[in-house]
C-alpha cells in the first residue's frame, strides 16, 4: 500500500479542509538522508506533517555534511532529521550559534556501534559475552574478526582496538570487508548454518532488525581512549566501546515561530532502535520502497506515534487510529 493511499482515505473520512489548524500549516522542507533509517523517518515525519497538520512538505536529499553546510549558509532546510551528531565536528558550533535548534533525540536508544556475535553463539558459549571470553576462545568464534570496509571510520577505531588487546596475538585474523553489504551478508550466511561470526556492526538497520546480536561487553567507555583510537596515527591505542551515538531531530530557528505546532510534534517524535530495525528487516523482505515502510510503521505501531501528536492533528488522522 502506497502512503498516498492511506493519505487519501484519510482525507476523505476526516474532512481535513474544514479544520482551521489543517489550514494553518505552510511549506515545510525536511531531510532525507542517505541511509535507510533515515529515509523512513522522513516518509513517517512527512506523512504525520501533512495528514495531521496540513503543511506542504518538501523533501530534500541530503547527507549529514551537506545539511549541515546549507543550514549554515542559507538557513535551509527546517527540519534535519536523523542527525548522528558525533559524525558532525560543526553540530555544537552550529547549534552554539544558534543556527539550527536541537530538539529531540530521534532515535530514543542512539544509535549503537560495536563488536557483536550471534545471539545462539552466545546461548552456547555464555564466557563469548565478553571480549576476553572471545580471546580466551578464539576457535570458538572461528578465529576471525569481521571488518568494516576500507574508508569508513569504524575502520580505524576497530584497527586500533584490536591492536590495544593483541587481537592477531591471540589467532583472531581480521577480515576486512569490501562493501557494507558483504559484510550484511556475511552475518545472514552465519545464521543459515548456525555457525561462528564475530565482528563489527550497529544498529538501527535490518540486519540487527532480523538476526539477534549480543554486543560483545568490551569493558567501560574512555572518551580519552577512543579519541585517540579515531585517530589512525594514534601512537598508543587503548581499549575502549564506542560510545552510544546522540541522534537527533534539529531544526532552523525560523521554524519555531512559524509553526510552533509542528515543532512540538517533532520535539515528540522518536523511535526506538527495536521499532526501526523490525521495520527495516520487514522492508528487506518485502522488498518494500520507504514509502511502503513508513506505511507499516504507522499501521503497526500506532500506539507510538499518536502519542506525538496533539489533539487537532489526532482527530485529522482518526481514521487510521481504529
Amino acid at each position: 500500500m502506497k502512503i498516498k493511499l492511506i493519505a487519501a482515505i484519510a482525507a476523505a473520512t476526516t474532512g481535513f479542509g474544514a479544520n482551521s489548524a489543517w489550514a494553518g500549516c505552510g511549506e515545510v522542507s525536511i531531510t532525507e538522508m542517505d541511509w535507510a533509517s533515515s529515509a523512513v523517518v522522513t516518509a513517517v515525519a512527512g506523512f504525520l506533517m501533512e495528514n495531521g497538520y496540513g503543511c506542504s512538505v518538501t523533501t530534500v536529499p541530503s547527507s549529514t555534511l551537506t545539511a549541515m553546510a546549507s543550514i549554515s549558509e542559507t538557513g535551509e532546510p527546517d527540519i534535519l532529521t536523523e542527525l548522528w551528531t558525533n559524525t558532525s565536528p560543526v553540530y555544537e558550533e552550529l547549534r552554539g550559534e544558534g543556527k539550527l535548534v536541537e530538539l529531540s533525540p530521534v532515535l530514543s536508544d542512539g544509535g549503537v556501534e560495536g563488536w557483536w556475535l550471534p545471539a545462539y553463539l552466545v546461548e552456547r558459549h555464555p564466557e563469548l559475552a565478553t571480549l576476553d571470553g572471545i580471546l580466551k576462545n578464539p576457535d570458538l568464534v572461528g578465529g576471525r574478526f569481521h571488518d568494516c570496509p576500507s574508508g569508513w571510520a569504524c575502520e580505524i577505531v576497530n584497527t586500533n582496538n584490536a591492536l590495544a588487546v593483541n587481537m592477531a596475538g591471540a589467532d583472531i585474523a581480521r577480515f576486512q570487508h569490501g562493501s557494507g553489504e558483504t559484510l550484511a551478508t556475511s552475518i545472514a550466511a552465519a545464521y543459515a548454518d548456525e555457525k561462528p561470526w564475530f565482528g563489527y556492526y550497529w544498529a538501527p538497520t535490518a540486519v540487527l532488525g532480523k538476526y539477534p546480536m549480543v554486543l560483545v561487553d568490551t569493558g567501560p567507555f574512555d572518551a580519552e581512549a577512543h579519541a585517540c583510537n579515531t585517530d589512525a596515527t594514534c601512537s598508543a591505542p587503548r581499549l575502549s566501546p564506542y560510545p552510544t551515538s546522540k541522534v537527533v531531530t534539529a531544526v532552523a530557528p525560523s521554524l519555531l515561530e512559524r509553526e510552533p505546532e509542528v515543532v512540538e510534534f517533532l520535539k515528540r517524535m522518536s523511535f526506538t532502535n527495536d521499532q526501526m530495525g523490525a521495520v527495516l528487516a520487514w522492508q528487506e523482505e518485502k522488498g518494500a520502497s520507504y514509502e511502503e515502510a513508513a506505511v507499516h510503521f504507522l499501521t503497526t505501531y500506532k500506539d507510538t506515534w499518536s502519542g506525538w501528536l496533539d489533539d487537532t492533528a489526532r482527530g485529522n488522522l482518526s481514521a487510521l487510529l481504529q
